[in-house]
């Protein structure tokens, strides 16, 4: 399995944060003809992103073409179990990937609708968002 995480960042730790407003940017289909898009903000593991990876190219059956529009950039530390307060912030434990909503996360093409649907379904099930199936207008028709 392998281990999302970006090769460099601008800085090893970083703050929570706020997840505000909808997604400006990738919040449309722009490779494939289906797509999973979010309708709830949060932050989504690096292994739940990678689980549904799997799970749509398992679906898929080496058929088609499989985009990720997330990748998992932010830090999340942690502090050991039964350490005292204080002594600073905790070490890098995993990444995670913001989210807003509208944002299109996975984009599948060269299947049929019942194959990428179900693909996408299962693909839903390993995310911890809520999320939507999109397809292209003039494919809706089928």
């Amino acid at each position: 399995m392998a281990n999302l995480q970006p090769s460099r960042t601008a800085w090893r730790k970083f703050r929570k944060g706020k997840v505000k407003g909808n997604a400006t940017s990738c919040n449309t289909l722009a490779f494939g003809d289906f797509g999973i898009q979010s309708l709830d903000r949060g932050r989504i593991p690096a292994n739940q992103i990678e689980a549904a990876r799997v799970a749509i190219s398992r679906a898929l059956k080496r058929k088609g073409k499989l985009w990720m529009r997330v990748f998992p950039h932010r830090p999340v530390t942690k502090k050991p179990a039964e350490v005292r307060m204080g002594s600073g912030k905790g070490g890098v434990e995993y990444y995670v990937a913001v989210i807003k909503p509208g944002t299109m996360m996975f984009e599948v093409a060269g299947v049929p609708l019942a194959v990428a649907r179900e693909a996408m379904r299962l693909a839903d099930t390993k995310l911890q968002v809520r999320s939507r199936f999109v397809a292209r207008e003039e494919l809706e028709k089928y």
